[in-house]
């Protein structure tokens, strides 16, 4: 199979970055060490960072997190097909790097409504020949979007990977964030998975402060959750071991001492 050709934007479409206000997806990578953002998101970064330096630490952290959930999808589950929503700017390691990497047949589809990370979809559209990468303009809220630009890529009748890495924050309403997990999950079939990650509430009240702080700035807001919150994501789901535990605590690569407990939590679970 050849890669599917990214369908160019009007120009209008293509001119809507705003670099007067800071952005969540270029503050985010300015944290991974990234390049992509612009002065007002480094300001907003180093803001967040005077009130609560240890953003830096859960930002790299969830990353890895995101890394090892790769790494056990291909190598241990056998999975082929990544669907992921809210996927951010490209930086090191995105999950078809990853994952092509173990296995390069491997197909992803990214999905973001960011017009930076539109930009750069040339970028995430790399693939090996045996593989493919796509990338959908879709927002989270509309998983049936999703879904049907998906299937162009992905066969949504073998067991897929559903990545929500960071991005069930950014939907105000809980039982909304629970909904759309359900809609894209229900439409995959068993053997699939579900990875989630988010910043928690209830660990670090020092963290909490500064994203309320932040999401009162006029950045667009993220909502921390608890993590019974984030747990139910995965009613209905078998976890995989160790289930819903900081981000640092999931599967952590051996020598890499004891991982120190930070806000942001998530796991892996299989569609039975």
């Amino acid at each position: 199979m050849t890669d599917p050709v990214p369908t160019p934007e009007p120009a209008e479409r293509q001119q809507k970055i705003d670099t007067s206000v800071p952005h969540s997806a270029r503050i985010w990578n300015y944290w991974l060490g990234g390049k992509d953002n612009y002065p007002v998101d480094e300001a907003a970064g180093d803001a967040y960072t005077e009130v609560f330096p240890g953003i830096v630490t859960i930002a790299r952290s969830s990353r890895a997190f995101l890394r090892r959930n790769i790494a056990y999808l291909v190598s241990e589950a056998g999975i082929r097909q990544f669907l992921d929503v809210g996927t951010g700017l490209p930086t090191a390691q995105n999950t078809h790097e990853v994952a092509q990497g173990l296995a390069p047949d491997a197909r992803i589809v990214y999905v973001d409504n960011d017009p930076m990370v539109l930009a750069h979809a040339r970028a995430l559209l790399t693939s090996t020949e045996e593989g493919a990468t796509a990338y959908i303009d879709a927002d989270v809220t509309d998983p049936e979007r999703i879904l049907e630009v998906a299937a162009k890529t992905l066969d949504l009748g073998r067991p897929t990977a559903l990545i929500l890495s960071n991005i069930l924050g950014h939907v105000a309403d809980y039982e909304q964030a629970r909904s759309i997990v359900t809609r894209l999950m229900d439409a995959l079939p068993s053997g699939s998975y579900l990875s989630v990650n988010d910043g928690s509430r209830g660990i670090d009240p020092v963290f909490e402060q500064a994203q309320d702080a932040y999401n009162n700035s006029g950045a667009v807001p993220y909502n921390l959750r608890s993590i019974d919150e984030i747990t139910a994501f995965f009613d209905g789901l078998e976890l995989v071991e160790p289930g819903v535990v900081s981000v640092t605590e999931w599967r952590p690569e051996s020598g890499s001492g004891v991982p120190q407990v930070v806000a942001e939590h998530g796991g892996l679970a299989r569609k039975p």
